[in-house]
């Protein structure tokens, strides 16, 4: 079996997912108030969230597995101006970190892990999430037809997912917007918040 290639080779080019602005449902969840206080970008790539974040007050931090995407986030926040962090690290050992965040984004990360990987990333996310704190995560859907793309993700994989020690507030239907026809595919957007240890 080929190995898969690293998510730094993928960044070697645009990736579909690198659209050069936030998420529409991230820059709603911003003008909102909700990235407030100290604010995570999970696989933050090359930073659109992050930098929206900070764009909105908040201490913002974005973290990704790959060096490229974390080189040009890092370029994209000298180049508008924008006070955000940026680092190398691994979403599944956000413990590494040694920090704790009001908030988590979360931008088609989950999807990527398979079944035998999601219980290390969600104690990972727990890991870096203050008690009440709340991840809003975003991944693809069982609602995009097809097979192109990532593993498609149901609802109630999302909640058995965090099922313990979380409290799921809501799931709804969403889009990811992509560089690639077709320009938008289906998503969940679900606002999750950590229960008291």
């Amino acid at each position: 079996m080929a190995e898969r290639p690293s998510w730094d080779s993928v960044y070697q080019g645009s990736p579909p997912w690198d659209i050069g602005r936030p998420q529409p449902a991230f820059e709603r969840l911003a003008d909102a108030g909700k990235l407030q206080g100290r604010v995570l970008d999970v696989g933050c790539g090359t930073g659109e969230h992050t930098l929206l974040a900070a764009q909105h007050g908040a201490e913002a931090m974005g973290i990704d597995i790959a060096v490229r995407a974390i080189n040009r986030a890092l370029g994209k926040a000298a180049e508008r101006g924008i006070n955000a962090e940026f680092q190398v690290a691994d979403a599944l050992r956000l413990d590494q970190l040694h920090r704790r965040f009001d908030t988590i984004i979360d931008s088609g990360v989950f999807h990527v892990f398979d079944d035998d990987q999601r219980p290390t990333y969600v104690k990972s996310l727990r890991s870096a999430l203050r008690p009440g704190g709340t991840c809003y995560l975003m991944c693809f859907s069982d609602r995009q037809p097809g097979d192109w793309g990532p593993r498609r993700v149901s609802e109630a994989e999302l909640r058995s997912a965090f099922a313990e020690g979380w409290t799921i507030e809501s799931i709804e239907p969403a889009e990811f917007a992509v560089a690639i026809e077709p320009d938008r595919v289906q998503a969940w957007l679900a606002t999750i918040h950590r229960q008291p240890d």
